[in-house]
């Protein structure tokens, strides 16, 4: 039985706790604090290791050269330089829990996933859930925008790239294809979807995942993310339809299930059943991958971990 690897869960919303103020609906979002405080994302980091984490990803969703540029008035350098200081965050906050746990050479590192966000995201103008974009912008300019941040990820040496909360089939492919110019780099590709069947654009999931799985064998896994968990096993299901897409490795990080308006945020009392009640049913689907999202907290990991444990068991040989 291959390995099942917990991701972490919302960087932004553990954040917020941390430094006790909003970060979404920012321009940069959580990205903003690579600069200002770099302390709490090594914190938060942290947290989410000492939660049980086996992957955690770079504080770099929505970072972007532009977006440095435009609103910490960074040159294109330093931008870059800025992107190249998440990983050393990220590394750092690893070599701190390795420390505590006495790690040892025969122990499992967690890994480190640059996080590439959607361009939308940094439009700041809640496109990101739309996807409305790609109806007007080229894969040619999608790929020239991503550019700079997959080569100082690459540069900075993370274990992976995460193309992640990507709303429509065409940026997808214009990633995976961008993927091909680093060819000795892995990543994963997940979507966020507007039901059980839809990309947030409109797009069938399926399709989706199947026409960009086709298209390298850099990904690791495919699958869906920032998205409402009770639509998590549909999704799954219409993939494993197709017999050629049966066996691939699905990745699934939902978020809390709560409500989110672009223009007022966060719906306070709209979760549904807790995310940890659904492990092991993704689990028997074949997840290999599974952590959460926007909303979800070092404790909703912990509780993840312990389910992914308790399925581990259940189907031991």
């Amino acid at each position: 039985m291959s390995e099942v690897l917990v991701l972490d869960g919302g960087f932004a919303t553990q954040l917020a706790r941390r430094v006790d103020q909003a970060v979404d609906g920012t321009p940069l979002w959580s990205s903003s604090f690579l600069a200002t405080d770099p302390q709490a994302c090594v914190n938060t980091h942290l947290d989410f290791l000492q939660a049980g984490s086996n992957v955690i990803s770079t504080n770099t969703y929505q970072a972007s050269v532009d977006g440095f540029v435009k609103h910490l008035s960074l040159t294109k350098e330093e931008s870059l330089e800025l992107m190249k200081k998440a990983v050393v965050l990220a590394k750092d906050a690893c070599a701190k829990y390795l420390n505590e746990k006495n790690w040892s050479s025969g122990a499992v590192k967690p890994l480190i996933v640059g996080s590439v966000g959607p361009y939308g995201a940094s439009l700041n103008d809640g496109s990101e859930y739309t996807g409305s974009y790609v109806n007007s912008v080229s894969k040619e300019e999608l790929m020239e925008w991503h550019r700079p941040r997959f080569q100082a990820l690459v540069e900075a040496g993370v274990d992976l790239l995460a193309f992640e909360t990507i709303p429509a089939q065409t940026e997808g492919e214009a990633l995976v294809e961008l993927l091909k110019e680093f060819p000795q780099q892995r990543a994963w590709l997940s979507f966020s979807c507007k039901d059980e069947i839809h990309t947030s654009h409109g797009e069938k999931f399926a399709d989706a995942v199947q026409s960009c799985w086709q298209q390298t064998g850099q990904l690791v896994a495919v699958g869906t993310n920032c998205v409402n968990p009770k639509y998590v096993t549909p999704l799954i299901e219409s993939v494993r339809k197709n017999n050629t897409m049966r066996d691939i490795p699905v990745i699934v990080y939902p978020n809390s299930g709560e409500i989110y308006h672009a223009s007022t945020g966060w719906l306070e009392g709209s979760a549904c059943r807790a995310l940890d009640e659904y492990v092991q049913e993704w689990l028997d689907l074949g997840v290999k991958y599974i952590g959460g999202c926007c909303r979800t907290y070092p404790q909703d990991i912990a509780k993840i971990v312990e389910q992914v444990e308790k399925w581990k068991r259940s189907h031991a040989t």
